[in-house]
């Protein structure tokens, strides 16, 4: 099984959510808790079974570091920073 971390990006491999990307929020008991800022905003993360996701990459956006510091984000700068992911922009941040 994969070893995941707080702010990793992944996809989900089950459910009608799979092949959308969104950060991993908390890590607990074998589940991940998931946003995306839009279909699942900070206020109701997605609980998620560590078997039904795959990481899609890491980054070193302040978005990301936000979240691994525990710093409060708005679900506008996930909205981006997972945007900026999908396209690209940050290849050379630290993707798998």
């Amino acid at each position: 099984m994969q070893q995941f971390e707080i702010a990793d990006i992944v996809s989900p491999t089950h459910g009608h959510d799979s092949g959308t990307l969104l950060f991993i929020l908390k890590l607990e008991g074998g589940y991940a808790w998931l946003v995306d800022g839009k279909h699942r905003p900070l206020e109701r993360p997605k609980k998620k079974n560590l078997r039904h996701i795959r990481r899609v990459g890491r980054t070193a956006c302040p978005t990301a570091e936000k979240i691994r510091r525990g710093e409060p984000v708005t679900d506008r700068e996930i909205r981006r920073a997972l945007a900026r992911f999908a396209s690209g922009a940050n290849e050379d941040e630290g993707g798998m």
